[in-house]
């Protein structure tokens, strides 16, 4: 079985609008929902073997936040092309990902995220599903699981959400 944890990077900082978009920062409440969803994925027991982040600051400030957290077993890998990657970009990295990656992570950003949540997940309880297909928030968690061995078996459909869990629905 394959697992794919999806996060999206927790809330950004609009404060200086002439600031790239790559360099924009965590915002406050940002920084205060990223340790509580790595709080939250720990009680759930997810071990990535392999994370997989876009580069920008946002994104790597929120797995800053969340690896505390989390069993430091993984090996973890800044992607340059992960920034902003479409739905087809996220698909193609991950097929590309070896068979002995059990569970892959990536910290990424919508709509990619959103889009190969919609895309993979094809079973799972109807209202959660539900739930995903209507936004993908910052700082939310998708984990989808998967019956192939291998990851680029990993098609439309193929996977079962386990959850879906965002910051404003934590206990």
């Amino acid at each position: 079985m394959l697992t794919l944890s999806l996060l999206r990077h927790a809330k950004s900082s609009w404060a200086d609008p002439a600031q790239d978009d790559f360099d924009r920062p965590l915002n406050e409440r940002g920084r205060e929902a990223a340790p509580r969803m790595g709080a939250y994925m720990a009680e759930q027991k997810l071990a990535p073997k392999l994370i997989l982040c876009s580069p920008a600051l946002r994104t790597r400030q929120t797995l800053a936040l969340v690896l505390p957290h989390l069993q430091r077993t993984a090996e973890i890998a800044y992607e340059d092309d992960l920034y902003l990657a479409s739905t087809g970009q996220l698909l193609k990295k991950i097929r590309k990902t070896t068979a002995a990656t059990s569970h892959l992570m990536i910290v990424g950003h919508d709509p990619g995220m959103h889009g190969i949540a919609t895309k993979l997940a094809g079973s799972g309880d109807p209202a959660t599903l539900d739930f995903l297909a209507a936004k993908f928030p910052t700082a939310g968690l998708a984990v989808i699981l998967f019956d192939a061995k291998s990851w680029a078996d990993v098609g439309d459909g193929d996977g079962r959400l386990r959850f879906f869990m965002t910051p404003k629905r934590l206990p």
